[in-house]
């Protein structure tokens, strides 16, 4: 078991078996679940603990190599837990409503976000001053709503390696797109959602604040300690080659 996998009884505690009704039940989501209780679908947390374990181990792979992983929800209970998440991970957000093409018209989006760090810029450098009161009042409230909209995305400066999302069936413009441009996509998916599209599923409760949170936990420990390991290594590797300089 990975560092960053999760124990049942963990997910049990947090409520991340919980799927929707079996009315709501996505086909593709028969495969990981246990059974229905009281109309309810059960998720296996055996199952879970495995697509865990495989995600948080690709993740670290994809972090070790110096990629992006792009964190994303615009579920409202989940915002904050999955914005602090990437924060930690040093990983670039949405949180909120998706851009449409914040993906495939990467090129437009990535003009928007430049302009709100320019004008940033010139409001902390003080070059602002030389506008009336009226026009930075509208500068201001043009960088808060650029701020809004892409202030997560300020550190991603290329499309990212992968995405993890949070309830795919919420974001199904995000996956589409990451879908079209072949980008992995890691999503913690409910019973409604459709796994087929899903390239490493996390099948738990994509409600619960608790079971959110465990699992984007995880996701950003094994971001954390893939940029660690692979900082280690280039460390030992620099030390090799000194040692062996210094041999000859």
């Amino acid at each position: 078991m990975t560092k960053s996998a999760i124990d049942v009884q963990t997910l049990y505690e947090a409520g991340a078996h919980f799927g929707y009704s079996r009315a709501r039940r996505h086909p593709s989501a028969s495969s990981y679940l246990f059974g229905t209780k009281d109309h309810t679908d059960i998720f296996d947390l055996e199952e879970t603990g495995k697509r865990i374990e495989a995600a948080t181990a690709f993740l670290a792979s994809l972090a070790g190599s110096g990629k992006q992983v792009l964190f994303v929800s615009g579920k409202e209970e989940a915002g904050d837990i999955v914005k602090s998440a990437a924060l930690s991970a040093g990983m670039p957000y949405v949180v909120g409503r998706w851009i449409g093409g914040t993906l495939t018209n990467f090129k437009n989006i990535r003009k928007r976000v430049e302009r709100m760090q320019k004008l940033m810029a010139e409001r902390e450098s003080g070059e602002l001053e030389k506008y009336t009161k009226r026009e930075r009042l509208l500068i201001d409230r043009e960088i808060d709503e650029l701020t809004i909209r892409f202030g997560g995305l300020a550190g991603m400066p290329e499309l990212p390696g992968a995405l993890f999302i949070v309830d795919t069936r919420h974001e199904d413009t995000a996956v589409r797109e990451a879908n079209q441009l072949h980008i992995p996509v890691i999503g913690l998916a409910s019973s409604d959602c459709d796994f087929s599209l899903i390239q490493f599923p996390i099948p738990a409760n994509d409600t619960s604040v608790k079971s959110v949170r465990i699992i984007c936990d995880a996701i950003s420990e094994s971001c954390v300690r893939g940029h660690a390991d692979a900082h280690r290594a280039k460390g030992n590797s620099q030390g090799d080659v000194k040692n062996a300089g210094s041999a000859a």
